[in-house]
C-alpha cells in the first residue's frame, strides 16, 4: 500500500492507494470505469456535491483530502470515492441496481481505508488513536422503484439463534438517496454536475427503448454535448464516455436478469421471501393509485403473471 501526503489543510490524515507490494507502477485496474465516478474525480465536483448533501458552502476544493483506495477490489467492485473533510471520512457511491449488501462493502472498505491512515501508528500504544467519523452515502437511480430517503442497516444482515434477538456490537448505517426525477429535487437543484448525469443517465435510458444500445449512447452522449450538459466532460473523453455508457448500462441490464432468475428460484425453493415481500408492498401502494396488473408490471419490470399472483394473494389476505 502506498501513502502520499495530499492537499488537504490541517487533517494530520494521509490519502491511500493500492499497488502491487514493491511495484512502482500504478495499481492494474481490473475493473470498468463508471461516468459517474469519473465525474466525481474532479474536486471541484466533489465539493459541490458534498455541500448538496450536508447543506455546507466551501469553496477551496483543496481542502478536501481523496483517499479512495484505487485498487481495493471486493468481488470485481470497487469503492466510487472516499475523501476527508471537516474531520469526517465520506465514503460515496453510486447504484443502478438495488443492493441490500452495501452496509458490508462498506465495511470493507471503510476498515481497508483506516488501515491506511493509521499506518504509521502503532495500535499497542496508550495513546487513544483519533478517526474521522465515518459517513456512508449511495446515490441510486435503478429503474427499481425506490423510496426517496431509506437507510441500511449492516445489522439487518444478522443471524440470531432462536427468535430473540440482541443488541448488536457493531453497526454501520448507509444512507440511500434516491436521485431519479421526482426525487431529492433540492439536491439536484444544488448540484449541477449531479442533475446533468441524471439528464444523460434518463437521455440513454429513454433511446435504448427503440434504439440498439451503441446508437442510444452515442446519441445521448452527443445530444448532451450539444445542450450544454455535462458537455465539457463528454467534449473531452466522448469515446471513453460511449465506451463506459455501453458498458454500464450491460452490467445493469445483466443484473436485472440475474435478480429475475433468483426470483423464479425464490419462487420454487422460498429462499426469496424477502424479496417477494418487498414486491408485494409495491405492488399494495401501486393498487392504492389505480393501477392495472399491466401497469405496476411494467413499473417493477415484472410479468404480468406474477403481478397477477400478488394481487390474488394479496386479496385473499384482506378478505381473510
Amino acid at each position: 500500500m502506498n501513502t502520499e501526503r495530499n492537499g488537504a489543510r490541517g487533517t494530520g490524515f494521509v490519502s491511500v492507494s493500492e499497488s502491487a507490494p514493491g511495484s512502482a507502477l500504478p495499481a492494474r485496474r481490473d475493473y470498468k470505469d463508471t461516468i459517474f465516478r469519473r465525474l466525481f474525480q474532479d474536486r471541484e465536483n466533489l465539493l459541490s456535491l458534498y455541500n448538496a448533501v450536508n447543506h455546507t458552502s466551501y469553496t477551496d476544493a483543496e481542502d478536501l483530502t481523496v483517499v479512495t483506495l484505487e485498487n481495493a477490489v471486493y468481488m470485481n467492485m470497487k469503492n466510487d470515492v472516499a475523501f476527508l473533510l471537516d474531520s469526517r471520512l465520506s465514503l460515496y457511491e453510486h447504484q443502478s441496481t438495488w443492493n441490500p449488501n452495501m452496509p458490508l462493502r462498506d465495511l470493507f472498505y471503510v476498515s481497508r481505508t483506516y488501515q491506511g491512515l493509521v499506518k504509521d501508528e502503532t495500535l499497542y500504544s496508550s495513546k487513544r488513536l483519533r478517526l474521522p467519523a465515518p459517513h456512508f452515502l449511495v446515490f441510486y437511480n435503478g429503474t427499481e422503484e425506490r423510496e426517496e430517503r431509506s437507510i441500511l442497516k449492516l445489522s439487518n444482515s444478522f443471524e440470531y439463534a432462536g427468535t430473540q434477538k440482541e443488541e448488536p456490537s457493531l453497526e454501520l448505517k448507509v444512507l440511500v438517496l434516491n436521485i431519479n426525477q421526482g426525487n431529492n429535487k433540492e439536491l439536484l437543484e444544488v448540484c449541477r454536475t449531479l442533475r446533468e448525469y441524471m439528464i444523460f443517465v434518463d437521455r440513454i435510458r429513454l433511446y435504448t427503448k427503440t434504439m440498439e444500445l451503441d446508437a442510444a449512447a452515442e446519441r445521448a452522449v452527443d445530444e448532451c454535448i450539444h445542450e450544454g450538459v455535462l458537455s465539457d466532460f463528454l467534449r473531452k473523453n466522448r469515446g471513453e464516455a460511449i465506451e463506459m455508457s455501453i458498458f454500464e448500462y450491460d452490467e445493469e441490464r445483466e443484473l436485472k436478469l440475474i435478480r429475475r432468475a433468483e426470483y423464479e428460484e425464490g419462487r420454487e425453493d422460498g429462499l426469496k421471501q424477502g424479496r417477494l415481500a418487498a414486491i408485494k408492498n409495491l405492488v399494495a401502494k401501486k393498487l392504492e393509485k389505480g393501477k392495472t396488473a399491466e401497469q405496476i408490471a411494467e413499473d417493477l419490470e415484472e410479468e404480468v403473471s406474477v403481478i397477477e399472483q400478488l394481487m390474488e394473494n394479496l386479496s385473499h389476505k384482506e378478505n381473510n
